[in-house]
């Protein structure tokens, strides 16, 4: 999210969680966003900061000024900075760029230290592709830790998430396939893909 009046609309539709990126080289940074915008945002809404290879203190600073709740790291971040943040009381998401079953290996080393995985596709980007991976991959994820589902995750999509069942599965991101330009969400799109997940089966 990005536009102060997106955000509102956004607002709702309800969401569990709502993401804000301060990574300067995306698209959707939001740079000159008002902080004040995301401190009127319902403690019903999880709202979270994403960063790329940010160091601790600057997302500490991050964090204060901007009331967020929890923190989505999308670059390099070892198990030692996820336990950092965690100490401050932090939701930590780590996403790990999943294509092959090998690559759920690395997830044994965030077990004790973050609070969700989200599994994103392979690609040189940090998120935001578009693409989506083999979801049968899945299967392989045998760790403890609750995951997010990301990667190229479209409106036409809600119906075949309905049927996945792993224990593990927390929740669904969603970004560039909901966008009518990087960081404005389509709400009524968006809508009828939330009520679609949400209708009951």
């Amino acid at each position: 999210m990005k536009y102060p009046e997106n955000i509102r609309d956004v607002i709702s539709l309800h969401p569990d969680y709502m993401g804000f990126i301060f990574y300067s080289k995306s698209q959707r940074f939001v740079e000159e966003l008002d902080p004040e915008t995301l401190k009127q945002i319902p403690e019903s809404i999880c709202k979270v900061g994403v960063f790329v290879n940010e160091n601790a203190l600057n997302i500490f600073r991050i964090v204060q000024t901007y009331g967020l709740n929890a923190v989505q790291l999308h670059g390099k971040e070892n198990p030692a900075t996820c336990r950092i943040l965690r100490r401050k009381r932090l939701k930590v998401i780590k996403a790990l760029s999943i294509s092959k079953a090998d690559d759920l290996l690395v997830t044994e080393d965030y077990q004790t230290c973050c609070d969700y995985l989200l599994f994103d596709t392979k690609t040189p980007l940090h998120g935001g592709s578009g693409q989506q991976f083999d979801w049968s991959i899945l299967h392989s994820y045998t760790g403890r830790v609750p995951f997010f589902l990301s990667g190229g995750i479209g409106p036409d999509d809600a119906e075949r998430i309905k049927t996945l069942s792993h224990p593990r599965l927390k929740a669904i991101d969603i970004n560039s396939r909901f966008e009518t330009e990087p960081g404005r969400k389509d709400t009524k799109t968006l809508a009828a893909f939330v009520n679609k997940i949400r209708k009951e089966q």
